[in-house]
């Protein structure tokens, strides 16, 4: 993109994020109920270091939360769960793919809510290859 681009705000993005989450089947979005989503312009040392990787450049979203399967009606004192969106590198990305920021984001949550489900990296590509056919 050339000339003023004046980048989404926060609250652009979160907005987009809870469409998102909002756009899930109800049978999903009925167990996303405590989840939370923050919006900050790059992931911290300690998260980029949490799903190894250095470059805050290469980490557009993360989970943090105990997925679903490992939860206990036992626990307390803990916090919510989170899905990160981190809005440099998504802003990044969108300029250099050419994807729409909505389609962006909206992939980045649903991709980290799987996380919340137990789904790992590999099961969600294999889904989303699936999906692709």
């Amino acid at each position: 993109m050339r000339g003023n681009f004046n980048p989404p705000s926060r609250e652009t993005f979160e907005a987009l994020a809870q469409a998102a989450l909002d756009g899930m089947p109800v049978e999903f979005r009925q167990q996303l109920g405590d989840i939370v989503t923050k919006v900050e312009e790059f992931a911290t040392r300690e998260q980029l270091e949490s799903v190894g990787l250095s470059d805050k450049w290469e980490l557009s979203g993360l989970y943090e939360g105990r997925p679903l399967p490992d939860q206990s009606i036992w626990e307390s004192g803990t916090l919510p769960p989170a899905i990160y969106l981190f809005r440099q590198p998504l802003l990044a990305e969108m300029r250099q793919s050419g994807v729409g920021l909505e389609e962006l984001v909206r992939h980045v949550v649903v991709h980290e809510a799987g996380h919340h489900f137990g789904f790992s990296d590999d099961d969600m590509h294999a889904l989303e290859d699936q999906a692709d056919d």
